[in-house]
Order: C-alpha cells, then sequence, then structure tokens
C-alpha cells in the first residue's frame, strides 16, 4: 500500500505546478487578445477641429474686395462669386448681407458696429430709385442663385432688417422697402417676411405702415396685384395687413383711407375684399348654427336681413351663402337613391328662406349655378339637379325666366351635358306653357 500511497503523492505534486502553468498561459493568451489603444484613435483630424467664430476677419475681407471694385454692380457680383470659393459663405451669412446692406455688421437695434472699417460699397449708400434698386436686386439674385445654401439665411436676414427699422434713416428704410418689394416680385424671398412689421414697436410708431407704402409700390411696379394677392394667401398674409396699425385704428376704413391716399387703391381694395370674405364666412358658420338649432325661420330671415345692411352684402352674395349653408346644415345619406329623396325633403323645409332673398332675376340665376355647382361637386347629387329644380320652382323660388335663361346660355360648363339631359322635358314643357299662355292672351285680345 505504501508505494501505491507514494505514487499518489507524486502524482499530486506533479499535477499542480502543470495546473498553475496552464493558467499562467491562458491568461497571458487572454492579455494578449485584448484590443490595444493607440495613438490613432485620439488623433484630431484637421477638417475636425472646431474653428473659432471670428466675423470680423471675415468682414475684413469683404469690405476690402468691395472697396477695390468700386461702384460697378457687374465686377461687385463676380467678386462675391468669386469669394465663396475662398470665404465660409455658410458660416457668416450674416455678416456678409449686414455688410452688402448697410456696410458693415450691425449691432442690435440696428446700429453700425463702428470698430471695424466699414464699405461705401451697400444699398445704403446707393441712390434712392427704382432703377438702382433693381441692379441692387440682381446682385443679390445672382449670388442666391450661386450659392443655394444662402436662401434662407438671406430671408432670416430680411426680417431681422425689418426689426431693426426704427434704428435706421428715413431715406434707408426707402432703400430697403423698394429692394424689398422687389426681391417679392422676383420670388427671392417669401410674404412671410412680412410678419416683422406687426412688431409692436414699428406698428406704435407708425414704422409699419410708411413702410408697407414704399414696399407695395415697389412690388406693383414688377407684378399685378393677382401676383401679389396670390404671394399673400399662400402664406397667410391675406388677412393679416391690418395688422400694419395699432389696435385703436385696426379698421377697414381706416386702412382704406391710408393705402387709397398713398395711392396704392389696389391694395385698399384688396384688403377690404379679404375683410369681405372673413365676415362672409362667419356669417355662413352663424347661419348654419341656427338652422342646427333649429331656430324658426322668420327669426333667421330676419339675421339675414340685419347682415345685408350692416355688412352692405348683395343679394346674389347672401343667397350663395345661404344656400351653401343649408347644404352644409345636414348629414347627408351616402347612397344616391336615398340622397335625392332626403335632399327634397330638406329643401323644401328651407325654400321660404331661399324665396325671400331671390327676388331678383340674378338671385335666381346665381342660385341656380350653385345648385349645379353643387350637384356637380357633390357625385351622389348628380342625377338630384332636376328634381331639385323643380321643387324651388313649385315654391315659387325659382322663375321660368331664370331656368330657361340658365338652360340657354347661363349655364356652367361643369357637368353641363348631364344636367341640361336632366332639364330637356321640363324646360320643353316650360316652353309650351308659354307659348299657351301667349296663345290664350291672343284670343282674350
Amino acid at each position: 500500500m505504501a508505494p501505491v500511497r507514494r505514487k499518489e503523492a507524486v502524482c499530486c505534486r506533479d499535477i499542480e505546478p502543470w495546473k498553475n502553468f496552464k493558467k499562467s498561459v491562458f491568461m497571458s493568451n487572454q492579455r494578449q487578445q485584448k484590443p490595444t489603444l493607440t495613438g490613432q484613435r485620439f488623433k484630431t483630424r484637421k477638417r475636425d477641429e472646431k474653428e473659432r467664430f471670428d466675423p470680423s476677419q471675415f468682414q475684413e475681407s469683404i469690405v476690402q474686395g468691395l472697396n477695390q471694385t468700386g461702384t460697378d454692380l457687374e465686377a461687385v457680383a463676380k467678386f462675391l462669386d468669386a469669394s465663396g470659393a475662398k470665404l465660409d459663405y455658410r458660416r457668416y451669412a450674416e455678416t456678409l448681407f449686414d455688410i452688402l446692406v448697410a456696410g458693415g455688421m450691425l449691432a442690435p437695434g440696428g446700429t453700425l458696429s463702428d470698430d471695424m472699417t466699414c464699405t461705401e460699397f451697400c444699398l445704403f449708400k446707393a441712390q434712392e430709385d427704382m432703377e438702382t434698386m433693381q441692379a441692387y436686386a440682381q446682385v443679390f439674385n445672382k449670388l442666391i442663385r450661386r450659392y443655394k445654401y444662402l436662401e434662407k439665411g438671406f430671408e432670416e436676414e430680411i426680417k431681422k432688417l425689418l426689426l431693426f427699422l426704427k434704428g435706421f434713416t428715413e431715406s434707408e428704410r426707402n432703400k430697403l422697402a423698394m429692394l424689398t418689394g422687389i426681391l417679392l416680385a422676383n420670388g427671392n424671398i417669401s410674404a412671410s417676411i412680412l410678419s416683422s412689421l406687426f412688431n409692436e414697436n414699428l406698428v406704435k410708431e407708425g414704422v409699419s405702415p410708411c413702410f408697407a407704402v414704399k414696399l407695395f409700390k415697389s412690388w406693383l411696379s414688377e407684378k399685378d396685384i393677382n401676383s401679389v394677392a396670390a404671394s399673400l394667401r399662400k402664406v397667410g398674409m391675406d388677412n393679416r395687413l391690418m395688422e400694419l396699425f395699432p389696435a385703436n385704428k385696426r379698421s377697414c376704413e381706416h386702412f382704406s383711407k391710408y393705402f387709397t391716399d398713398a395711392g396704392l387703391k389696389e391694395i385698399s381694395d384688396f384688403a377690404r375684399n379679404q375683410q369681405s370674405i372673413g365676415a362672409r364666412k362667419e356669417l355662413q358658420k352663424e347661419l348654419e348654427d341656427l338652422m342646427s338649432c333649429g331656430e324658426p325661420l322668420k327669426d333667421i330671415i330676419a339675421y339675414v336681413r340685419e347682415e345685408i345692411k350692416k355688412n352692405n352684402i348683395s343679394e346674389q352674395t347672401m343667397i350663395g351663402l345661404i344656400w351653401s349653408s343649408v347644404m352644409s346644415s345636414v348629414e347627408w345619406n351616402k347612397k344616391e337613391e336615398l340622397v335625392t329623396e332626403q335632399a327634397i325633403k330638406h329643401l323644401k323645409q328651407y325654400s321660404p328662406l331661399l324665396k325671400a332673398f331671390t327676388s331678383q332675376g340674378l338671385s335666381e340665376l346665381t342660385l341656380l349655378l350653385k345648385i349645379q355647382e353643387y350637384c356637380y361637386d357633390n357625385i351622389h347629387f348628380m342625377k338630384a339637379f332636376q328634381k331639385i329644380v323643380v321643387l324651388l320652382y313649385k315654391a315659387d323660388v325659382l322663375s321660368e325666366e331664370a331656368i330657361l335663361k340658365w338652360y340657354n346660355e347661363a349655364h356652367q360648363a361643369k357637368g353641363k351635358s348631364v344636367f341640361l339631359e336632366q332639364m330637356k322635358k321640363f324646360v320643353e314643357w316650360l316652353k309650351n306653357a308659354e307659348e299657351e299662355s301667349e296663345s290664350e292672351e291672343e284670343d282674350a285680345d
């Protein structure tokens, strides 16, 4: 048994160092497999280094270049084009536009920073006439067309400059107004920049409407009122022009007189029309509410007559509003075969309201055209047109003269063939009835 015990003892002693050796080798291998950090990971590339924001050096380069070009705007445009390849326009866009407009960097409020050299070549130093302003507009146009990324920065610059108007002289404001009008006409900037003119201080001091007059005159010298109106509507500025005046003067009458006296009757008429559209929308909503609440027709008729008198609305305009309100005050069935029956029942109820405001032949014709348009735009009503017209004829809302005039010459192109075909037999009946009536009158004579 003793040899066996010695053998076991020897084995234990031999195995222990082997275990330790294997463990050290394994740990060594583990250490070798770990990734090693190198200096490359912490090395900053030159292009990734953040440059210090230093607009003064940029201004010096631009001002020096502009002073060398002199007053030749073509040379200025070429200099600006070439400089974009060397100077960081993207980073210093605000400084660039400050210089081109005011001659140097602008401090808050609109004053020039006096610690840097300024240039005589800038908008504010130019002659105050449209020809010169158009030439300057071309400089901005070429620059932004060449460097498209400047578009947003340029629009933000114009918004900022409008907020600084009180800090500029009257001549500087006039030049900026003329330039802005030309830029708006050319589509270089959006009409949304006009929101800066609604600044409380500018409005209170009377700067905003005065600036707007010059701006609109410039804009209208390039484009017609329809183009101006479309641009204003696109950005929701069409209903905000009254905000150019303080609250106590924010009326259509004051606005109209101010701009008409300034020679801008087109803007005056446009604003009046927009206010009228707004009033009509409110009136239509009120009518819909009255109908939904089940107000008596005599009360609704009295309310409408009062609104016509108060807002100077024509009967033709009003009958269009009433028709829209009547048709919007109910939820229509989606099935074509059921909607006609529903419409006849609904319109029969409101025929006295329609009759009250079709006292003129033109009003009747307006209503017929509204019915045609509605039935065309709402496909479930396509087959209901003739039945609606006949109902209103029997209710003395529409006369045979109005129906015949619509049929022969005054109808719209929308769904013309379908609706004329529907009305053919009824129109023939009206003509025969008219002829019989004339024959009876002749026999009586």
